[in-house]
């Protein structure tokens, strides 16, 4: 069974408005999320999971270079596969 990724609608009208490239590659990692669960298995660049955070948050980066963009995730429930999507935009706003 696929996880659910959940992307509240604040997070969606942020990835309309990224760059072609980093949209596109939102949209892969979306689908490995759903594939893969939270522990992806794509070799995604700076992925890790935060330490001494309340929750089973991670992260990893999108592209490199200036501006870095970056796509934080939470999982809700392992029992029922859900996860959130928190976070999507550069790294210098980035939630952490």
């Amino acid at each position: 069974m696929n996880w659910k990724v959940r992307i509240p609608t604040k997070v969606g009208k942020k990835i309309k408005k990224l760059p072609v490239t980093v949209k596109s590659t939102v949209l892969l990692l979306m689908r490995d999320l759903e594939q893969s669960g939270p522990a992806t298995s794509g070799g995604w660049k700076n992925y890790g999971k935060f330490k001494g955070v309340v929750g089973d948050k991670r992260h990893c980066h999108l592209s490199k270079g200036r501006p870095t963009y970056v796509c934080c995730w939470e999982v809700i429930d392992k029992e029922i596969k859900l996860m959130e999507v928190y976070y999507v935009g550069t790294h210098e706003k980035a939630p952490y």
